[in-house]
């Protein structure tokens, strides 16, 4: 019950008797029970009143904010990973962001744990002090068994949960980048309080992440989500999966970048060529260039938006979610793909499916990824603080 009500308060900020039996689905004696006990221990705290609803305002219950427990995130892309230490307030104590960190590198597990070393030598916080550590990435990640199946046994990458955990003693979980992304936004971003919703990482790759009745669903393997392996293009162009066809091959940014270097490597004038030499990650070159109104990149955006909804137009038909959420770094350019991605649900989708469906751009963008791995150590170890 303590670890329910933990991870409730964390999510929601504060919460009153009343909100945490109707969240919760227990009787108002057992969480008042617990509450106290929380409140003895000095683990959560009375924070005020509630709004009056018409009749004696509630009281409202928090995380303490001088406890001294902290979670160390580690979200990794394909090229950049960034380290973060919060508190259980959300606070950033200390943070390495894009670090370069190639994935297939062959020494990216030994530099992954030379950078959790450095960020806790940058900060005063003790290792023991940490609830937990936690790994979001790309690839076929099994969470159940703490591995990443998208590396042979062999490979550092495929265990390095398993070698985080030897090296620094502290409780680690590893999860898939889009399904954390997808937590993320089902806690605190435009999915809160949606039961059926799908949510589109859009990144070097596509991703998706699927909620199903409140719930993150994994499939029977934990491999669901693999939206940007649907063959739905007709380029040729080799998908990073080995296969022809994917449609991220054509709809992500990693398109959107190679599309642009095509176009002026055969003599197309792109101030992207200007920005990319200052920016050591190309998505910020891509950035900076729409913000200036690049015609190139805007018309290169452009195309992976129209691909993109031609990838939505299926999950609409399969699924007929409530809404579909565009995340990650792709919703920074969202003014720019949404008309594309809707031009091409006009055309693909039938429209009575359609029309219940609302598409968003995320409001979390860069920060979902980082939520979401602190969300899954929540989840899994908050309740450690109760021993502690």
């Amino acid at each position: 019950m303590e670890k329910e009500i933990l991870k409730s308060l964390y999510f929601d900020a504060t919460l009153s008797i009343a909100e945490l039996v109707k969240k919760l689905t227990k009787s108002t004696p057992s969480i008042t029970k617990a509450i106290n006990r929380l409140l003895d221990e000095k683990i959560i705290i009375e924070c005020g009143f509630a709004e009056s609803t018409g009749g004696r305002r509630p009281i409202q219950f928090a995380l303490n904010p001088d406890l001294d427990f902290h979670i160390l995130t580690i979200s990794a892309d394909q090229y950049f990973s960034t380290f973060t230490l919060t508190n259980l307030s959300h606070v950033v104590i200390a943070e390495f962001r894009d670090v370069p960190l190639e994935l297939k590198g062959s020494n990216s597990s030994n530099q992954l744990l030379s950078e959790i070393e450095n960020i806790l030598a940058s900060s005063s916080i003790r290792i023991d002090r940490l609830i937990g550590i936690g790994l979001s990435m790309p690839g076929f990640v099994n969470s159940e068994l703490g591995v990443n199946e998208s590396y042979p046994a062999q490979h550092p990458l495929y265990k390095i949960k398993k070698d985080i955990e030897k090296k620094y003693r502290v409780p680690t979980v590893i999860e898939n980048d889009s399904r954390c992304i997808a937590l993320a936004e089902k806690e605190f971003g435009l999915a809160k309080n949606i039961k059926n919703s799908l949510i589109i990482n859009l990144n070097w790759g596509v991703g998706l992440g699927i909620i199903i009745n409140g719930v993150v669903f994994k499939g029977e393997s934990g491999f669901a989500g693999e939206f940007s392996h649907i063959p739905l293009s007709d380029n040729n162009t080799l998908c990073s999966c080995g296969k022809r066809g994917c449609l991220e091959v054509e709809a992500s940014l990693n398109a959107a970048i190679r599309n642009t270097e095509n176009d002026i490597a055969n003599n197309e004038y792109s101030i992207y060529s200007t920005f990319v030499k200052r920016n050591l990650n190309k998505i910020d070159a891509l950035i900076e260039s729409t913000n200036a109104g690049d015609q190139i990149v805007i018309n290169n955006l452009g195309k992976i938006g129209y691909m993109l909804g031609k990838g939505i137009s299926t999950l609409i038909h399969i699924l007929n979610p409530k809404q579909i959420i565009v995340s990650g770094r792709g919703a920074e350019f969202g003014r720019i793909l949404n008309p594309q991605i809707q031009i091409a649900i006009n055309e693909f989708c039938i429209p009575d499916i359609a029309k219940t469906t609302q598409i968003q751009m995320s409001e979390l963008n860069k920060q979902a990824q980082i939520k979401g791995t602190a969300a899954i150590v929540v989840e899994s170890h908050i309740n450690s603080i109760l021993t502690k």
